[in-house]
């Protein structure tokens, strides 16, 4: 079944990225078309992987004692999150599936003291090792940005 492209006029929608798709990451949304806009630094609780090349986040499984995990927040058109969707391995035509690796998930982030509904991307509990945690939650500590 064949989905026509979202129009263009929906309303922006905001993501949180915490990964690859960070400024100065291997995947930097601000590079990708159309352009995103910049809305702020947030941060959301959760428990970050490290996946080699590019981390995961979970939302459950935070200890109290883990840094809440740094990401930053876009507003973005329905043709970039297709764009996003596809990065993260996700068949925007298709429904979610066990196999993905990346769910979509809507979210609240604390964005400069306030609550932004949010959609983010998390890593399928399979890949959720406990050796792999990043209990400072911060991917650019093992992969600065260039």
């Amino acid at each position: 079944m064949h989905h026509p492209l979202p129009p263009e006029s929906a309303p922006p929608r905001h993501v949180f990225v915490y990964g690859t798709l960070r400024r100065g990451g291997s995947n930097d949304i601000t590079r990708l078309q159309p352009a995103p806009v910049w809305v702020g630094a947030a941060v959301l609780r959760g428990a970050l992987y490290g996946l080699g090349p590019y981390p995961g986040m979970r939302l459950d499984g935070s200890a109290e004692q883990d840094r809440p995990v740094v990401g930053e927040v876009y507003a973005v058109t329905p043709l970039l999150e297709r764009q996003l969707d596809l990065i993260e391995g996700l068949d925007p035509d298709a429904p979610p599936a066990d196999a993905d690796e990346y769910a979509k998930r809507d979210v609240v982030v604390e964005l400069a003291g306030r609550p932004l509904a949010c959609f983010m991307y998390e890593i399928h509990p399979r890949y959720a090792l406990p050796e792999a945690r990043l209990p400072h939650g911060d991917w650019f500590q093992v992969m600065p940005p260039v």
